[in-house]
């Protein structure tokens, strides 16, 4: 039995990833398989608590799994697997309907800004939608929840469900500590806004070189270098900040330096900046093209880690069930 300390953390079926996504989570977990036991799980459950399109669904869900694995989830070193497929998950989750206030749903921030632009479809999957979180969490017992900073909020109400749990039934949920990895906030392409690509301001992970470039070369820097000779500030250059995440530390400076000397232009920056990028990105597009082509092989990855999941699973909801007189 492994002694190493367990995380979950949830993969959003939402289209191809982004470099926000891989500096600011995937990154992190990658790192994190060396060291802890991991659950990583595509949430398609939660992706179904607002209007979506049944028939694309699939697709989005496989293209998670695909991007994740090429970017470095390795199954033989983390248990990998959707949402969907272990039950426990939904059960654990009407269990923890029965012990949580609702004015504290009502007070996410999450559901607050969802339901104002979802107004003509706010379902109670939507208001419940940190109590099923927090099932995926507990039911593994995870020490440790890998995180942005977007989601500091979810996981603190992850904890106070697993302390109510334990004041009225006993000690039994450990609270999950929050992992936050280098990369906690990546702006998009505007410079004002997190990546995403609602907002069509961000950088696929698996998108071809030239067609990176194409969205980089009018990308915002800093607004004070109007012409080349102008002096700039690096800190106030979202360029620069994407330089942090992938060029070496003597790089950053000669761009610091000549930034602000004005001897080097913002194409140059973006230049180096590219070059460095796809140094990082082409062996996951290629490990991505790979796993496409023998898609055997990541059903039966999926497959195994549901397996894997639901023995754990299982075993924890027995002992809250039992706790709550249910066996």
């Amino acid at each position: 039995m492994s002694t190493r300390k367990r995380i979950l953390s949830g993969i959003q079926p939402s289209g191809t990833i982004h470099i926000g996504n891989y500096f600011g989570a995937v990154e992190n977990w990658v790192r994190l398989m060396d060291t802890y036991d991991c659950f990583f799980t595509i949430v398609d459950l939660h992706a179904i608590t607002v209007t979506y399109d049944p028939a694309l669904l699939p697709q989005r869900v496989w293209d998670a799994a695909l991007d994740n694995m090429a970017a470095g989830l390795d199954p033989a070193r983390c248990t990998i697997f959707i949402q969907s497929h272990v039950p426990e998950h939904t059960e654990l989750c009407w269990l923890l309907n029965c012990v949580t206030p609702l004015g504290e749903l009502g007070r996410m921030t999450q559901f607050k800004e969802k339901s104002e632009r979802e107004r003509e479809n706010v379902t109670a999957g939507l208001l419940n939608y940190p109590i099923l979180q927090a099932a995926d969490i507990l039911i593994y017992k995870a020490d440790a929840v890998p995180v942005g900073e977007d989601q500091a909020q979810h996981l603190e109400f992850s904890r106070e469900v697993a302390r109510r749990f334990n004041n009225r039934f006993g000690d039994y949920f450990p609270e999950p500590a929050t992992l936050i990895g280098r990369g906690a906030r990546i702006m998009g392409l505007d410079g004002d806004t997190k990546m995403s690509k609602s907002m069509d301001n961000f950088i696929g992970v698996t998108e071809a070189p030239e067609a990176i470039w194409e969205k980089l070369r009018p990308a915002k820097t800093d607004e004070a270098r109007k012409r080349r000779t102008d002096p700039g500030e690096p800190d106030r250059c979202n360029i620069f900040s994407y330089h942090k995440l992938v060029t070496p530390d003597d790089g950053i400076r000669d761009i610091a330096a000549g930034c602000r000397g004005a001897t080097i232009g913002c194409i140059d920056c973006k230049k180096i900046f590219h070059a460095n990028l796809m140094r990082v990105l082409d062996p996951i597009r290629e490990r991505r093209q790979d796993l496409a082509a023998h898609p055997e092989l990541v059903r039966e990855a999926l497959d195994e880690g549901a397996r894997r999941a639901r023995k754990v699973a299982r075993e924890t909801l027995d002992g809250a069930k039992k706790l709550m007189g249910l066996l």
